[in-house]
């Protein structure tokens, strides 16, 4: 069921070190890379159907489409590893056991879109991860693979890191690019077409961590190889973090389209102490929850999650047992939504503070009937009402969390 292809060298004793990542295949794609035209790149994962691994599953090779042709203004590459979702923790083990693999994804994609200059935006909080990726940027530097001309080829990337602050929202590509520009980590407004990010008004592409990951595969193996893996729509692999009430909790790597039921009650052994399963949220805290009877059948890939009225997001599965209470586990994420609000927009910013204050209110066993419609109302506010997908997300989990587990609010409620 398992599959390496990002995780290939995670296993591996000091695979962060230079020398032991070429030794054991890090910058291969790089010959191959420059025997082709940057155009060939971006053709060669437009084929392979790779999907960006942050949240959203846009197509990547569609979105480098975007950087206008001979534009006269440098090209930028930004890599999001803000990684800020409670229960996602995917990107970070690529910084801490294979980092000369993001670096050359790196170099891949920046090669395939014209940049010669690639940020890495880093959340605050992971120290650990920023110096340990600073060090293999350090090495790449001093070994020529990255600097004025890779590796003797007429091509030039320089490579910064850039540490975030410890803002949530900065893991949205817009308020991530107004933090990096030097401004208050604001979400922008999106256009009506497509086009690129903009990076002090120069074209931009922003990519997630394993997206970048996955471009060096794709170029040593082939598009085919690729898709050898997951499903039609959902081609390849992802690196899955289970977290929760099962006994083998960790990183899996996994084809797209395996069975969720699978991969909870094999891969990772069952719930805990042989409890029954009560809920699961697929995607890391910010997709709609599913009860333990709607699993059946689901797949993890973005389609099926989809149609189960859930997202497949970032790959971060929480697993809750039957003695978990959901207007607790409500609260808890409520907390953290009110807090990390950026305030930009009205009704994200109070509305998510009225959810917060209702459900302190049931859960202290004062609530009444009435506070069901007050959360809902204060959901019909943040639909579709705010400059990013923030609050219409956080609409989505009080909704799913109410519909689903009624009982359990009304009980505390009674």
């Amino acid at each position: 069921m398992m599959v390496k292809l990002v995780s290939k060298n995670f296993d591996i004793p000091n695979a962060h070190t230079l020398e032991v990542a070429r030794n054991h295949g890090r910058y291969a794609s790089l010959n191959k890379l420059f025997s082709m035209s940057p155009d060939d790149v971006t053709c060669e994962v437009e084929k392979s159907g790779l999907r960006g691994k942050g949240g959203g599953g846009a197509a990547t090779g569609e979105k480098w489409r975007l950087i206008p042709k001979n534009s006269d203004k440098p090209v930028y590459l930004v890599i999001n590893a803000d990684e800020g979702e409670p229960g996602t923790f995917k990107d970070r083990q690529i910084l801490e056991f294979d980092p000369h693999l993001l670096l050359e994804g790196i170099i891949d994609s920046s090669y395939a879109i014209g940049a010669h200059h690639a940020y890495v935006y880093v959340r605050g909080e992971y120290v650990f991860w920023i110096n340990r990726l600073q060090n293999a940027i350090d090495e790449a530097y001093a070994a020529g693979i990255l600097g004025e001309s890779i590796l003797g080829h007429d091509y030039a990337l320089h490579v910064t890191v850039h540490k975030g602050a410890g803002a949530y929202i900065c893991g949205e590509k817009t308020a991530l690019l107004e933090s990096l520009e030097g401004k208050r980590g604001h979400p922008r407004l999106k256009p009506k077409g497509k086009e690129p990010e903009w990076f002090f008004g120069n074209p931009t592409v922003v990519n997630n961590v394993e997206t970048i990951a996955s471009v060096p595969y794709i170029i040593n193996e082939g598009f085919a190889a690729y898709r050898a893996y997951g499903t039609a729509e959902s081609p390849g692999t992802m690196l899955f973090g289970i977290s929760g009430q099962v006994e083998r909790p960790g990183i899996y790597e996994l084809p797209y389209g395996t069975s969720m039921k699978e991969v909870i009650y094999t891969l990772c052994g069952g719930i805990k102490g042989g409890k029954k399963l009560k809920a699961v949220i697929p995607g890391g805290s910010s997709v709609q929850i599913l009860r333990a009877d709607e699993i059946e059948g689901i797949t993890l890939d973005y389609e099926s999650l989809k149609a189960h009225g859930s997202a497949l997001g970032t790959g971060g599965i929480i697993v809750m047992d039957e003695d978990v209470s959901i207007p607790e586990v409500m609260k808890n994420l409520f907390e953290f939504y009110h807090h990390e609000s950026c305030g930009q927009c009205t009704p994200c910013r109070e509305g998510t503070g009225w959810v917060d204050r209702v459900l302190a209110k049931i859960i202290a066993g004062k609530g009444t009937q009435e506070d069901f419609k007050t959360i809902l109302d204060a959901c019909d506010m943040l639909n579709g009402k705010t400059i990013c997908v923030f609050a219409p997300s956080v609409a989505f989990i009080a909704q799913s969390y109410i519909q689903k587990f009624r009982e359990e609010f009304e009980t505390l409620i009674q």
